[in-house]
């Protein structure tokens, strides 16, 4: 198995990666206002070659290396009906041989010369990235244009590999108390839109595909017209611009049109609710869901700082209310899932022994309602700004950090700015727009609650 981290089973470390990031105790005291901090823009060069690729740079000689990106707009919600996994499946499949290069000598390539290499499937997109010494730039280039070309989509790595992302399926689904939870929760959450569709696949899909199939989906999806290269860190312009025509711009476009997901998620007009069970499952939990609107919509900063008052650290209202004062959950999360064509509000906690799902859903709607209806302390509300924006400026002390931010605003987004326009959009966001925000789409609006909890166990 590759050392990869699917991003569409980030939910299962929700709990686990807010806690870790918080502080080990509360905030003592009021903290005064930040004062607006400026940050100089990310200074992006843009062109789209003749075969429809679209690339974008930053160059950044701080250090010689070199990050290398290749987003491609195919993730789980394009995996063809009856056939989940699909996407993931690549992210797999392009580590294997091309024309020109065995299988894995994509770790060769980044490895072997002190760099690395990954890729992540999500709903929206699969990515792939290299991070190496700046003087071996040509060479990825050259690789990934190969492997755009010229994957050999054959019967011996298509079994293989799936063979790998059934056997990821047993690790990440099947094995963890709570793995069932969270592939429930995309189900339960869309009525209609592909999103409902486990992005990780399953076995049964994954034995009734065909070869044909595979190679379809590949024909379909892989190509340089949907496709986005991202390359930051310490190169020359010139010659970036000469190697990406090179060995990039000369992989064919092929005539036939990409298929689109059109379907919309109607909205929700009515409660729904769930009891989904899973094995071996020590504590129940409780998670509830409402329907947000498309990542570029004006209102997702806002949401973004709702979910980060509610539950980013040990000092948020959710952790400290279920957690340190009541003591009926021992994990939390509430996130803002931003996507491509809809998003999701999640809430979602672990309760402590001797408390139901109920007992946790009363408690979670009514720290969600207190914050739709009392004054938020102005002190409370720059905290949870300035804990994200020192997130995304963490991630972007890396070349790699700031090309992943640079290929999720073009895909996800639809504009490349956002890159430099979000940590603005987040520092305007007020008080007034939070429980704005709060009203529309999460108190006001009907949720999907899913009580989970153990086989054949006491609710």
């Amino acid at each position: 198995m590759r050392r990869r981290l699917a991003l569409f089973l980030l939910p299962l470390v929700f709990a686990g990666a807010a806690f870790a990031a918080a502080p080990a105790k509360k905030l003592a005291g009021a903290t005064a206002p930040a004062t607006k901090l400026t940050v100089p823009p990310i200074q992006l060069k843009h062109r789209t070659l003749a075969n429809g690729l679209e690339v974008y740079s930053v160059a950044d000689h701080s250090s010689p290396t070199v990050a290398i990106q290749v987003w491609y707009r195919v993730g789980s919600k394009n995996d063809p009906d009856g056939r989940s996994g699909f996407a993931h499946l690549f992210e797999h499949l392009m580590f294997k041989s091309t024309a020109h290069m065995p299988a894995e000598m994509m770790d060769r390539l980044t490895e072997d010369v002190g760099g690395f290499n990954n890729a992540s499937t999500r709903d929206d997109a699969t990515e792939y990235h290299e991070v190496v010494p700046s003087n071996y730039l040509e060479t990825l280039l050259w690789a990934e244009g190969d492997r755009m070309a010229s994957l050999n989509v054959n019967d011996e790595n298509f079994k293989s590999e799936r063979d790998v992302v059934k056997e990821e399926y047993r690790f990440r689904v099947l094995s963890p108390p709570y793995g069932r939870l969270f592939t429930a929760l995309e189900k339960d959450s869309w009525a209609v839109h592909p999103y409902k569709r486990p992005g990780i696949g399953n076995i049964e899909e994954l034995d009734a595909a065909t070869l044909t199939d595979v190679q379809a989906f590949h024909t379909t999806f892989y190509r340089p017209d949907n496709a986005v290269l991202v390359v930051v860190g310490d190169f020359d312009q010139t010659q970036l611009d000469a190697w990406t025509d090179k060995y990039l711009g000369v992989v064919p476009h092929p005539s036939t049109p990409i298929p689109r997901v059109t379907v919309k998620e109607p909205p929700r007009k009515e409660v729904k609710r769930f009891e989904e069970h899973g094995p071996s499952v020590p504590l129940p939990a409780v998670a509830a869901t409402w329907l947000l609107p498309e990542a570029r919509h004006a209102d997702s900063a806002a949401l973004s700082v709702t979910a980060a008052l509610l539950g980013l650290g040990q000092s948020s209202r959710v952790y400290e209310s279920l957690v340190y004062k009541k003591k009926i959950a021992v994990e939390i999360e509430v996130d803002a899932d931003l996507r491509e064509d809809a998003g999701l509000f999640i809430a979602f906690a672990v309760l402590s022994n001797g408390h139901n799902p109920n007992e946790g859903e009363k408690a979670l709607l009514a720290e969600i309602d207190a914050l739709a209806t009392k004054t938020i302390p102005a002190t409370e509300l720059e905290k949870a700004k300035t804990q994200l924006i020192a997130s995304i400026l963490r991630d972007r002390e890396t070349n790699n950090g700031k090309a992943m931010d640079i290929g999720n605003s073009v895909v996800v987004f639809h504009d490349a700015n956002f890159v430099n326009a979000w940590i603005g959009k987040l520092q305007a966001v007020t008080a007034a727009d939070v429980q704005r925000v709060t009203k529309k789409y999460v108190t006001g609006a009907p949720p999907v609650l899913i009580h989970y909890t153990a086989e054949g166990g006491a609710k």
